[in-house]
């Protein structure tokens, strides 16, 4: 089909309801004109302006405002005539939006700002909210917080809805499906029965992506990882010192980043991350912990002494796929293999455990230089991507083995003196100093500490020391 105007989609990548509606242009045979505010965010605000949403997708005909999605399937074929007529007959008006120059396209952008319109489920467990059917309920002597009852939930459906008993239920199941809610022992499917259920972003109080719903339906986890790297290096762009260590946690507080990153972290709630690649588990848990360590320092705060650091690590959490990760599940149970952590008795993941899938098969070394504890003595905070985590995680390697931070030598002493990561993650480089040693002059830049330490190694003559950690706040 041949236009004299045109017709304008504005999108962001991976929303459900953008390619739905592109995907119904292109049964209509109707050429359009894609805008992502992925790549031109010098669009958001006329968006903004001349819709008044922050919603997309928001389509033009011309100058006509159709409005998003939902709006364009339900154009009845009188009115969808006449706007296919507008743009054939028509070039557009001077008050029509006009695409933006291709060569002012950025690729490092996320759509901050903009999200997707809510799925059904969405709008359905925002009115559950506020129907008064969650609280607290007691079995056995036990109590279940905020839970809703199988038939209290069914009642409801058939009385607000006018929807008959079989059908509430298939929506009940279809809630659960979806991933909003679940039995709170996970024993049962829905029923139409005195059983307890309850929403998934109730499940935790301490989860920092906790009591907000997720409404988008999900994203791929790659695609969705790589939405939050760009945000999360946009925020640290503006709030990082030049070296990369030091952190402005109040300015990235007060930013209208930080609002649309959590904003975002509601989207982790349903995320599929058991079928994720090995370089997609690390790029995307990588980052993950990383902006967790962030948004805990914003929200609760640093922790300032032992028990303190403890509750923090195995605390802090998020919502990940239906399940609750906390920094220590994180490091220890997904990105170590399932291996136990200072301190613990246990592997972080038991053989039941429905995380125990997503952890990588045999542990990364590596990470323990990206791992970011908010501490003064960590590595400088990068972010990663899944096509180079492999290339990455060297280089961060190589960067903080450069560092006094990460190794020192003293060829008087003959004494090779190593980060307390090495002493904590010891099982992760060597059983023993000699492979240890081995493991770091093979991860190091050529140059003169490597030369020493290569002199040493062959020599067999040297001690090994571990350097105090400076637990103090990387703070601006």
């Amino acid at each position: 089909m041949e236009l004299k105007g045109r017709v304008l989609v504005y999108s962001i990548v991976g929303c459900p309801h953008c390619i739905r509606a592109k995907n119904y242009l292109e049964q209509l045979g109707l050429p359009y004109t894609d805008v992502s505010l992925d790549k031109y965010p010098q669009c958001r605000e006329e968006v903004r302006t001349r819709t008044g949403k922050n919603t997309v997708p928001q389509i033009f005909f011309n100058a006509i405002h159709v409005g998003g999605n939902e709006e364009l399937q339900k154009l009845s074929d009188e009115e969808l005539q006449e706007l296919i007529k507008d743009v054939q007959e028509k070039e557009p008006p001077p008050d029509a939006p006009v695409p933006p120059d291709p060569l002012t396209a950025e690729d490092d952008e996320a759509a901050v700002g903009f999200h997707c319109e809510p799925d059904e489920y969405a709008m359905l467990v925002q009115e559950l909210k506020g129907s008064g059917l969650i609280k607290d309920r007691m079995y056995n002597l036990r109590t279940y917080k905020n839970c809703f009852v199988g038939r209290e939930f069914v009642d409801w459906l058939v009385k607000k809805k006018g929807l008959g008993r079989e059908e509430a239920v298939d929506m009940g199941q279809k809630l659960v499906m979806e991933g909003f809610g679940h039995h709170v022992t996970d024993d049962h499917r829905f029923k139409d029965e005195m059983l307890f259920y309850r929403l998934l972003e109730d499940d935790s109080e301490s989860a920092l992506n906790a009591g907000v719903t997720a409404e988008c339906q999900p994203r791929p986890a790659g695609e969705l990882s790589e939405v939050i790297r760009k945000l999360i290096l946009k925020i640290y762009s503006k709030h990082l010192s030049k070296d990369g260590k030091k952190v402005d946690y109040k300015g990235i507080g007060e930013s209208p980043e930080f609002e649309d990153y959590v904003t975002l972290t509601a989207q982790l709630q349903r995320v599929n991350v058991t079928d994720l690649s090995r370089e997609e588990k690390l790029a995307f848990f990588i980052n993950i912990y990383n902006a967790l360590v962030i948004h805990a320092y914003v929200k609760v705060g640093p922790p300032t002494n032992l028990w303190q650091r403890y509750k923090f690590f195995n605390v802090v959490s998020y919502i990940i796929g239906g399940h609750i990760y906390s920094l220590q599940d994180i490091e220890n149970g997904v990105l170590r293999g399932n291996r136990k952590g200072i301190g613990q008795l246990f592997r972080p993941f038991g053989q039941d455990d429905p995380r125990l899938p997503v952890a990588l098969e045999e542990p990364e070394p590596l990470i323990h230089f990206a791992l970011v504890c908010g501490a003064k003595s960590c590595p400088p905070i990068k972010t990663y991507s899944a096509q180079e985590v492999e290339k990455q995680l060297k280089i961060a390697a190589e960067g903080f083995l450069e560092g006094d931070d990460g190794m020192q030598v003293d060829m008087k002493k003959r004494e090779v003196m190593l980060s307390k990561i090495f002493k904590w993650y010891k099982v992760d480089f060597g059983a023993q100093n000699k492979e240890v040693l081995q493991w770091v002059h093979d991860h190091m830049s050529a140059g003169e500490k490597k030369s020493q330490l290569s002199e040493l190694l062959a020599s067999t003559k040297y001690k090994v020391s571990h350097m105090s950690y400076d637990w103090g706040v990387n703070s601006k």
